[in-house]
């Protein structure tokens, strides 16, 4: 025993502690008789064998899983329709493996989507721009040496919060940097701040809008200078939003600029003025995705505007409703009896068929010979995820709570108008992407059925 003891406080001294062993001596005896005694304790019963790995519950989706008929999958989910009242219903289910349809209920009838209609605006945006392209929105030299100009360069993410501090934008950039880039580039005071708004054109809100949405937290007046999508709390997703947000926003810059916030005016920057600063946003495809899961119609019409821009179309509404539709025509894609009004989905004048979305859903879950997949995969990753994340976090619960986690999809829902198009696999293995509308029922009242109908297409094999 004093023999190990030995070993032990030679081993644990350092080397400026080689003359001072007395001192720890009686403390080692303790702790290695607690060892000891540990040892003695383990030795008188087995030790307990290793837990059994645990059992995979993900694995590859087999290439040969069997199709569900027609048949089978109509037997299935009319039950499933015709227990519920849905009022106007319209649906598609495809495989998009092959592109052939499973089952339909007058899917070429062009209904209200709401927000799924973004599934269009955000399809057209992979379709037509780089998803590595950045928003830029910069501040430039104004017409004296005391005043700059803030250039709105379309990302409605730039954020007024602190470094340490997250919106519901992920990685969006921050109003602070665009400062202190500004002040290191431009040490004299400046005293005066100008907004220019031109990179966007016509009205700021689309027929169909109404201004009482602007305080429900649904949306902000459209242009290219909006900070933290105008909400007045960013890191909220459906807080009070504000109806001047280039003027919000040049005041928070003056402020912090050190510059008057109360004299804000709207000018056009001289062309070639120099640039004092300047500051980018997540690249497109990150925004897409951002827009499609927390259903973001900001975002979504920002977005709408640069597939206009992509085009050389006029950079408004109008012009961003021609290059949505002009792009998905272009594509291949069946645009019978569709009305594109905004880029968001919130307009009550949208119309879109079943068919169109099953389409976009069913190529960006097909197979990658066909290009378009390639360019609407990202589409895929923004999809909410049934009771996990976005706009279906506290959705799928009662009996369809079987299928939380295992349905993506996009949803939309304004008065009378209720949407869910998305993708699942089914339970033989097989994926499935679905687009279902239905007009004329309380959301109250038809989500959850709708709900319902996508977990009998998670739970069917349907042969």
């Amino acid at each position: 025993m004093r023999a190990l003891l030995d070993r032990v406080t030679g081993l644990l001294k350092l080397p400026w502690q080689r003359r001072t062993t007395v001192l720890v001596c009686s403390s080692l005896v303790v702790v290695i008789a607690l060892v000891l005694t540990g040892v003695t304790l383990l030795n008188r019963k087995p030790e307990r064998p290793p837990p059994p790995p645990p059992a995979l519950a993900l694995r590859a989706l087999a290439a040969d899983a069997p199709t569900p008929t027609n048949s089978g999958l109509s037997t299935a989910l009319n039950k499933a329709v015709n227990a519920s009242a849905l009022g106007t219903l319209t649906g598609e289910v495809t495989d998009p493996a092959t592109g052939k349809v499973l089952w339909s209920r007058n899917p070429d009838k062009p209904l209200t989507p709401g927000s799924a209609f973004k599934l269009l605006t955000m399809a057209a945006v992979l379709l037509s721009v780089d998803p590595s392209t950045r928003l830029t929105t910069k501040v430039v030299a104004g017409d004296t040496p005391d005043s700059v100009i803030l250039v709105g360069g379309g990302d409605p993410t730039l954020s007024s919060l602190s470094k340490d501090k997250s919106s519901v934008y992920p990685g969006a950039a921050k109003l602070d940097t665009l400062v202190a880039t500004v002040k290191n580039a431009h040490p004299e005071p400046i005293r005066t701040v100008s907004v220019d708004t031109s990179m966007f054109d016509g009205d700021t809100m689309a027929p169909g809008w109404e201004k009482v949405d602007i305080k429900d937290g649904n949306f902000t007046p459209i242009g290219p200078l909006i900070l933290d999508g105008g909400r007045t709390k960013p890191d909220e997703v459906n807080p009070p939003r504000t109806p001047t947000p280039a003027q919000d926003a040049g005041k928070l810059f003056a402020q912090r600029i050190g510059a008057d916030p109360t004299k804000i005016e709207t000018k056009v920057a001289t062309h070639g003025a120099p640039v004092l600063g300047e500051i980018s946003s997540p690249p497109i495809s990150d925004l897409v995705d951002n827009a499609m899961r927390i259903s973001d119609n900001v975002l979504a019409e920002a977005l709408g505007r640069q597939v206009a821009l992509a085009r050389g179309a006029d950079p408004s509404f109008d012009g961003a409703a021609r290059a949505v539709h002009d792009t998905l025509a272009e594509a291949g894609f069946d645009l019978t009896g569709v009305k594109v009004v905004d880029g968001s989905g919130l307009s009550t004048e949208n119309r879109a068929s079943a068919k169109l979305l099953g389409q976009i859903l069913a190529v960006a879950s097909g197979p990658t010979s066909d290009p378009r997949a390639v360019r609407l995969r990202p589409l895929l990753a923004g999809l909410p995820v049934a009771g996990g994340d976005g706009t279906l976090s506290e959705r799928f619960t009662g009996d369809s709570a079987d299928a939380r986690g295992l349905v993506r999809a996009k949803t939309g829902t304004l008065t009378g108008v209720s949407s869910l198009a998305g993708m699942v696999t089914d339970s033989d293995g097989r994926v499935l992407t679905f687009a279902l509308m239905s007009n004329g029922t309380s959301p109250a009242d038809a989500r959850p059925k709708l709900d319902a109908i996508a977990s009998v297409l998670r739970n069917c094999g349907c042969k």
